[in-house]
């Protein structure tokens, strides 16, 4: 016969090893949940559309190829050297110097044609400016975590990335330069490198990502479209001014006889 503490200790093992039994269960339950759970995971990540599937690996070339290609971003980058030669070319494709400069030669003008030309090169600046800022508005794409803020980009340098205003207005200003001004081999090889130069200089300087630059330069072509087709003659405008002038002199002459009137 057994002993009641020989019991007491097989009570105690069995025990034991039901315990054990039942926990390499849980264990085993768990890791099969567990499993399961990422297996759905997995099929929920290949249940997306293939219109994100295909967004987000685009955007992923855009990332690598952009931050491959700025490779001015800072005096310490592989070709840092010849980052001012670089910041001057992206400052020929700013804004400002552009509105002053056409501004200037529409008042200086000596023929008609020349001020006809000017005038609407100020309002393809002002659409394309106008036009950017509202899909960067709209998108709000932040720009490269390479991009360096100095002094003088401070002032003139867009706040979101997406699309580039310097790549746009420097299609819409090529296309408008061949199109008007531009008549010999020579000159227009010399306005598309600078149209090239300018949209290359923001992705040497990791101001844009590639997506950015291409949507512009598409967007800048189809805005000297949109001029054509709205051109603005001189004739057209100097009837526009006399008739805002005649009704604001007729407003004015009403108001003095209704004043006399009452009197």
């Amino acid at each position: 016969m057994s002993s009641p503490t020989s019991r007491r200790n097989s009570c105690r093992g069995s025990r034991a090893s039901s315990e054990c039994h039942v926990r390499r269960r849980g264990s085993s339950c768990s890791y099969f949940s567990s499993s399961g759970t990422q297996t759905e995971d997995f099929s929920v990540s290949l249940s997306q559309p293939i219109f994100t599937i295909t967004l987000r690996f685009l955007l992923a070339i855009d990332l690598w190829l952009s931050k491959r290609l700025g490779v001015c971003a800072w005096e310490e980058s592989p070709w840092g050297s010849i980052r001012p030669l670089v910041r001057l070319v992206e400052f020929s494709g700013h804004a400002i110097p552009w509105l002053i400069s056409t501004v200037y030669s529409l008042l200086r003008g000596e023929s008609v044609a020349e001020k006809e030309i000017m005038l609407n090169l100020a309002l393809a600046l002002i659409l394309d400016v106008l036009l950017v800022r509202v899909v960067n508005t709209l998108v709000r794409r932040r720009r490269p975590a390479q991009n360096r803020s100095d002094i003088l980009s401070a002032f003139f340098v867009e706040r979101y990335s997406f699309p580039s205003g310097h790549a746009s207005r420097a299609a819409m200003c090529a296309r408008f330069f061949l199109a008007q001004l531009v008549d010999t081999a020579s000159m227009r090889v010399l306005v598309v490198g600078w149209a090239v130069l300018v949209s290359l200089s923001r992705l040497l300087l990791a101001r844009h990502y590639v997506a950015d630059v291409g949507f512009g330069l598409a967007m800048g072509y189809c805005h000297y479209s949109l001029v054509e087709r709205l051109w603005v003659t001189w004739d057209c405008l100097q009837d526009l001014l006399l008739i805002g002038l005649s009704e604001r002199l007729n407003r004015a002459y009403s108001g003095i006889w209704m004043v006399d009137w009452k009197y």
